[in-house]
């Protein structure tokens, strides 16, 4: 019973995260981008600590490297993170979600970079060079036509991926003693803040806002489901399973995006999702070769 109960957390996670890419594309018809993600992860992180806390769980941060870690947490996998927000003004959820999904790549590329004990194998060249490519393949980039607004967006949801995948790598040099579900919610609300200073600072104001009950059941959705249900779930199969196997909702979410995009909002699919999404899997795959192959050797 409890592989079948395993296999349900994972759908359900990747459900979770997959509506939300249509979710964002849905609120921000009635909110300006930055507030936006402000707001969701305001809602999120203060739901997630009220759950610990009700929970007994240890969630105070403790010493300077949890805090450090906090922060690195909060600028570039929360705040950063928002960039997807942006180019989401312009880029279809199926098409952004599939991007996104370029992360475990741009990780693997800026370990090798950053850190020694992770050197740049022709392997690992080969998996980022799949990866990038499928996003060429995606956005099919016109050299007279480099600034048109859906490849801006692009670009975006890039930085974005490229903003969580540097944040994944800089957490990996720091010894936090603070547990990974206090630390992604106190992330939250320091990210939150970040983000409302970003949105003065860009010009955005609840004035520009367009109240309805589409835009409150986004943050919700997004604040209360994708973000705090959302992490507790991710969290429960990574004590059980490891980042291996959890890497790869990372490949299943752009589906339900993609459909959900599809069914919500009539979004269409394309050859080039299609073309694009399955060369960012395979450098995934190129990548974790041997890591695979041993997983399923045992």
């Amino acid at each position: 019973m409890r592989p079948l109960r395993n296999l349900g957390l994972f759908f359900l996670l990747a459900a979770l995260w997959g509506f939300s890419f249509p979710a964002i594309s849905a609120g921000l018809e009635a909110l300006p981008p930055l507030l936006f993600a402000a707001l969701r992860y305001d809602v999120g992180g203060v739901v997630l600590l009220a759950f610990l806390a009700a929970r007994g769980a240890d969630w105070r941060p403790r010493t300077g490297e949890d805090a450090l870690a906090i922060l690195i947490a909060g600028a570039f996998l929360i705040a950063g993170n928002s960039l997807l927000f942006v180019g989401q003004q312009t880029v279809p959820s199926g098409v952004a979600a599939i991007i996104y999904a370029l992360i475990p790549v741009l990780t693997t590329a800026l370990a090798a970079v950053l850190l020694p004990a992770e050197p740049l194998s022709a392997r690992r060249i080969v998996g980022v060079a799949l990866g990038l490519v499928g996003v060429a393949v995606i956005a099919r980039p016109d050299p007279e036509g480099l600034l048109s607004a859906q490849l801006v967006g692009v670009a975006f949801v890039v930085a974005a991926a490229l903003s969580v995948a540097l944040g994944s790598v800089l957490l990996r040099r720091r010894t936090p003693t603070v547990g990974v579900a206090p630390m992604t919610a106190w992330a939250m609300v320091v990210g939150g803040l970040l983000l409302h200073a970003g949105s003065f600072v860009a010009g955005e104001r609840l004035a520009h806002a367009t109240p309805s009950a589409v835009a409150v059941v986004s943050v919700v959705y997004l604040a209360v489901f994708a973000s705090a249900v959302g992490y507790v779930v991710y969290f429960t199969l990574l004590e059980r399973f490891g980042p291996l196997e959890i890497n790869l909702v990372s490949y299943v979410v752009p589906v339900v995006a993609t459909l959900g995009g599809i069914a919500l909002l009539g979004e269409t699919l394309t050859a080039g999702m299609v073309a694009g999404f399955v060369l960012i899997a395979s450098g995934f795959v190129v990548i974790k070769a041997r890591t695979i192959a041993d997983e399923l050797g045992r």
